[in-house]
């Protein structure tokens, strides 16, 4: 497989996620020679039954451990939930073991962002959070640096640890062009690092 691409995954419930990660895809794809491939998680059961759901028919496909392990960079989206990633995003990085074991992601660089109800939900703490398992495959932490204006003209989201954005209460508030921008930065700056580093394949 072609190992020019940044892996996009993540994990939306009422779509801001998603539609963050479609303007990350479109930052990565800003840096010729690199595509970017948008991946989403499937849903995990509330209860202990251990039933999965069927594969929809239609919708984001689900990303696969070898599109994983094959990426030359990663950027991880979800949104907040009390302060940590969302539990399909979890669930899906904790069974990431044989890449750990294998070393497959070492060196490669990666990033994060998020989307939350309110201004102080928990994002920073999200974003951290969806950055420990990073480390702990080897990967190379980016986050958005000062020089991206955005950052300090932003009213809503926008963190130096990982693009953000604020939903608000009904979850219905689209991400602003501030938001979207930094969305885009912060995948560019990724297939940058990625195309120049080659990555680990």
């Amino acid at each position: 497989m072609n190992t020019s691409y940044v892996l996009v995954l993540y994990y939306s419930r009422h779509g801001a996620t998603a539609t963050m990660a479609e303007h990350v895809a479109r930052g990565v794809e800003k840096l010729p020679g690199c595509s970017a491939l948008l991946r989403t998680v499937p849903t995990v059961s509330d209860g202990m039954d251990l039933i999965a759901e069927p594969v929809p028919d239609e919708g984001p496909l689900y990303c696969t451990q070898e599109e994983l392990r094959d990426c030359a960079g990663l950027v991880i989206g979800s949104p907040t939930r009390f302060g940590n990633m969302a539990a399909p995003l979890k669930f899906f990085i904790d069974n990431t073991s044989a890449l750990w074991l294998s070393g497959a992601l070492v060196d490669k660089p990666a990033a994060v962002f998020t989307s939350s109800a309110s201004l102080h939900g928990g994002q920073e703490t999200t974003l951290l959070s969806m950055m420990i398992p990073l480390l702990h495959h080897g990967m190379m932490l980016l986050g958005l640096p000062y020089t991206e204006r955005g950052l300090m003209q932003t009213r809503s989201g926008g963190t130096p640890y990982g693009a953000s954005h604020v939903a608000g209460e009904e979850a219905d508030l689209p991400p602003d062009e501030i938001e979207l921008s930094l969305c885009r930065a912060l995948g560019q700056r990724v297939a940058r690092i990625a195309m120049g580093s080659g990555g680990k394949s």
